[in-house]
């Protein structure tokens, strides 16, 4: 009988500790006011190499109060390792050409192992209507 209830009472704590392990903690706004304008395109480039590695989400475009066009990339790192890359936007006005700029080097980031990220830019000037997005890995 002692082993019957010993056994019942090992079993409820391991499924107890079981279940603790999976919760998550997070917190969200359930009023969300801000809703993203996410677009699909092809307008965000990556190597083939990265892209088995860290996966972009979508693109949330916006135009700022002072009329600038602000992109926002949303990424997932689909490993469990830390993935170094370089990206760089890339600006064009309204007839497709592109925009020289000094902002358009290319910046080095990371993600961490398993992790959602976003980076983000605002066009140089108001003249930029398009934008085009690039991700190299990092060596």
């Amino acid at each position: 009988m002692k082993i019957h209830h010993f056994l019942a009472l090992s079993s409820l704590c391991f499924v107890v500790c079981l279940s603790g392990c999976t919760t998550v903690n997070s917190v969200e706004n359930a009023n969300k006011e801000g809703q993203r304008n996410m677009v699909t395109d092809q307008r965000a480039v990556t190597d083939a190499s990265l892209n088995r590695k860290v996966s972009i989400v979508g693109v949330n475009t916006a135009l700022t109060p002072g009329g600038l066009l602000r992109v926002q990339v949303e990424l997932q790192n689909r490993t469990r390792s830390l993935q170094r890359f370089m990206y760089r936007f890339e600006w064009f006005d309204a007839n497709g050409m592109q925009v020289n700029n000094v902002i358009s080097a290319q910046l080095p980031d990371q993600i961490e192992g398993k992790e959602n990220k976003m980076i983000s830019s605002i066009a140089p000037n108001p003249n930029c209507r398009d934008f085009r997005v690039k991700f190299i890995e990092a060596n």
